[in-house]
């Protein structure tokens, strides 16, 4: 049994930032370790480094009377592969391998590309591995799969990413013959591009001339869109990730101002608009809740990023 003869395998990277993460162009280098408890011949010792995306979700009852439907996509962006321990090209001979530990080096060059980053959604996901395979005479071949921390890189200097971002409504309410004042909404957000785990402050200016009570609630929204090729069928999936709601608005208030504070939870994704199949979109979503009438909302959408990385200092 390979775990009778195999201990203690281990993948172990050098890390080139603080978040342990890769991008396009990177160079992926570390070691692989095991514990061998007998003699062993090896084959080769392999190395593949993949990314891909995958969406999947089904429509219908399935039941008796129904119709059940199945959807998928899948883009793959790398597959790259490469040998860590070969086989003796000159005498055809497998390695033998003495009991004890052994450690062997890899490297890894990342291809450079618009790649988007890791994400794990609803009804799909981007992930990128790295799979190291033992192969050995008349065994089947043992694989050891990791997952790698894909950022994609983005160009932080562009001035949009950086203006404020704001938004006006308006609605007059009618009942019967009578029309009261207008309520007027602006929604402002001091930037556009977030990281996870910020603090994002919306500055709410309101004019409230009816005769209604008003009661201002933001909502941080995530909004996952999942297509099969040539976006030919879509299915998307929205979660509220925070929430605050502020204090009741009288009647005839004019000039109100107001701050509110919502956090993005430091486990949300980064925003993906690279991907053909896979969409990730945030939206701060403003409302006011009017008494007996429908809302009156102003969207400010935002962009999540990842953190500035920070180099490891040798």
């Amino acid at each position: 049994m390979f775990q009778q003869t195999f201990k203690n395998f281990n993948i172990n990277f050098n890390r080139l930032n603080a978040e342990n993460s890769y991008s396009s162009g990177d160079l992926i280098t570390g070691h692989i370790s095991f514990d061998l408890t007998k003699e062993t011949k090896i084959t080769s010792i392999t190395m593949a480094v993949k990314g891909k995306a995958d969406v999947h979700w089904s429509s219908g009852s399935g039941g008796k009377n129904g119709q059940r439907r199945n959807y998928h996509a899948e883009v793959k962006y790398f597959d790259l592969k490469a040998v860590i321990v070969a086989e003796n090209v000159a005498t055809g001979r497998t390695t033998q391998l003495q009991p004890g530990t052994h450690m062997y080096p890899f490297t890894c060059q990342l291809p450079h590309g618009d790649f988007p980053a890791s994400f794990k959604g609803a009804h799909g996901k981007i992930v990128y591995t790295l799979t190291v395979g033992i192969n050995r005479p008349w065994h089947m071949s043992k694989d050891f799969v990791t997952e790698l921390n894909f950022v994609s890189r983005m160009n932080t200097n562009l001035p949009e990413l950086w203006y404020p971002l704001s938004g006006t409504n308006t609605m007059t309410l009618c009942c019967l013959w009578c029309a009261s004042g207008p309520i007027t909404l602006t929604a402002a957000a001091e930037k556009k591009a977030f990281s996870p785990g910020e603090t994002v402050k919306i500055i709410c200016n309101i004019q409230n001339s009816s005769s209604r009570t008003l009661t201002p609630k933001l909502k941080l929204q995530v909004k996952q869109t999942f297509y099969t090729h040539n976006k030919a069928s879509k299915k998307i999936f929205v979660k509220n990730l925070n929430s605050v709601t502020g204090e009741p608005i009288s009647p005839d208030a004019l000039d109100v101002h107001a701050e509110f504070m919502l956090t993005i939870p430091s486990s949300a994704s980064l925003s993906i608009s690279n991907c053909s199949i896979l969409l990730v979109d945030y939206i701060i979503e403003v409302n006011l809740k009017v008494s007996s009438a429908p809302d009156l909302t102003v969207l400010i959408p935002i962009i999540l990023f990842s953190n500035p990385i920070q180099p490891i200092r040798e």
